[in-house]
């Protein structure tokens, strides 16, 4: 028996649409980091980036559980004292829906430069438009979307 180990040139990225509509941020975040990894492919190997390329749309209707809205908070830091900014999940959901996404999932990656490589495989869009039509992107069901949401 020989164990096969994924490389650089031999993987093939699939593409994948996520709808988040009516979905819980976190169960939708840890499926879609779990395919930008490779996780779910017979070859999966640790050190090599063999995941998959994911679209996500309707990332303005995802949903948080509980008073997250109000609660759950985001911070940026200037680097200078002084400099932390806080703003609550409701108002980047105003600003900028795509980066309560990017974020879920960029925090359940591996950190460096192998993580950073499969962060760019993610696409997020605020509307159900999206760009990527010629890549022909297989729908995939997420088990979080029977899930009962407050």
């Amino acid at each position: 028996m020989k164990t096969v180990h994924a490389k650089k040139q031999t993987v093939k990225h699939d593409w994948w649409l996520v709808d988040a509509e009516d979905v819980v941020l976190g169960r939708m975040a840890s499926e879609v980091a779990s395919i930008l990894r490779g996780k779910k492919k017979p070859l999966f190997t640790p050190n090599v980036d063999a995941g998959d390329f994911v679209v996500v749309i309707n990332a303005e209707k995802v949903k948080l559980t509980g008073k997250k809205w109000t609660d759950k908070m985001y911070y940026d830091h200037s680097g200078y004292p002084g400099g932390i900014k806080a703003k609550s999940a409701e108002v980047m959901r105003d600003r900028k829906p795509t980066e309560i996404i990017v974020r879920a999932v960029r925090g359940m990656l591996p950190k460096g430069a192998l993580g950073y490589a499969m962060i760019r495989k993610l696409k997020v869009y605020a509307g159900p438009e999206h760009p990527h039509a010629a890549q022909k992107p297989e729908k995939l069901e997420l088990a979080g979307k029977k899930d009962r949401v407050e």
